[in-house]
């Protein structure tokens, strides 16, 4: 699977670069950014999955992470958060379609002809790192809100890719909020059943994590407009505390939703992972 590098530039002494490369998971080309941190490698690597509207640039312009991944020898990769381009289906709202896949296999039509994101990150971005220097046995995923939601399930369902994860302001428990729910009809179909395969909190209520991770780390900001509504953290709280699941959710007085949040806590994170990588 060949790499293209659209752009290179040198930071905090390691290199980032722009990527795209064509997916069959999706069967569209696909784009991703990869901080490659100083030294000889091979390095832990991070996968950063970002939220609604976002494509590989918001992590990357806006987290300001990458002096902290370079402090900490980390590479980290942020794909886009969808397939894209002419034969796609859209959709005219924000939180469905193109900007908006939310990392699960679509099962419904128009989606589920590139709606594939869930193999995407697991399985076609991770092969295409075998061109860089990362060691993928040393590999942790986080994410944003709706990137939150996805390396929480994510993580939860394929334990034996990653070591580490955690998430800022992530969508705990989508079956029961109204971004999720208006995906999940859309993407996976009217049995709600199937849907529960794609909530953390519900994962965690069935036992999914036990013995898999030592401890979750979540940031919620408290001055984010969509707490209550769309993102539930004490659902997922209650799920850690009934079955034992270690979690640190951390609530942050003033914080809203925004990448000004992130890069208020992205070095701890980094740190984190980093330890357990």
């Amino acid at each position: 699977m060949g790499v293209e590098t659209l752009q290179s530039h040198k930071v905090h002494d390691g290199r980032l670069s722009y990527c795209r490369h064509d997916s069959a998971a999706t069967g569209t080309p696909m784009r991703f950014s990869i901080f490659v941190p100083p030294g000889e490698g091979p390095h832990p690597v991070l996968i950063w999955l970002s939220g609604l509207t976002c494509t590989e640039d918001n992590f990357t312009t806006k987290a300001g992470a990458y002096g902290a991944a370079a402090k900490a020898g980390v590479a980290i990769v942020a794909p886009d958060t969808s397939p894209r381009g002419e034969g796609v289906a859209d959709d005219p709202a924000y939180d469905l379609g193109q900007g908006a896949g939310f990392y699960v296999d679509a099962t419904e039509p128009p989606w589920a002809a590139h709606f594939r994101m869930e193999s995407y990150v697991t399985g076609d971005l991770l092969q295409a790192l075998a061109e860089f220097p990362v060691d993928l046995a040393r590999c942790g995923i986080f994410g944003h809100s709706m990137g939150g939601h996805g390396a929480l399930t994510l993580a939860l369902r394929q334990p034996e890719l990653f070591r580490s994860v955690s998430a800022f302001a992530p969508i705990c428990s989508p079956t029961r909020c109204e971004w999720g729910r208006k995906a999940f009809a859309a993407y996976l179909g009217a049995d709600e059943d199937g849907w529960l395969q794609h909530d953390a909190a519900r994962l965690i209520e069935a036992g999914a994590a036990r013995g898999r991770f030592d401890e979750i780390l979540v940031d919620q900001g408290l001055a984010d407009g969509f707490l209550a509504d769309q993102l539930k953290p004490e659902l997922l709280e209650e799920a850690c505390r009934a079955t034992g699941q270690g979690l640190t959710l951390n609530r942050r007085e003033g914080y809203d939703h925004s990448y000004f949040f992130i890069a208020s806590f992205i070095g701890e994170h980094i740190a984190w992972h980093a330890a357990r990588l």
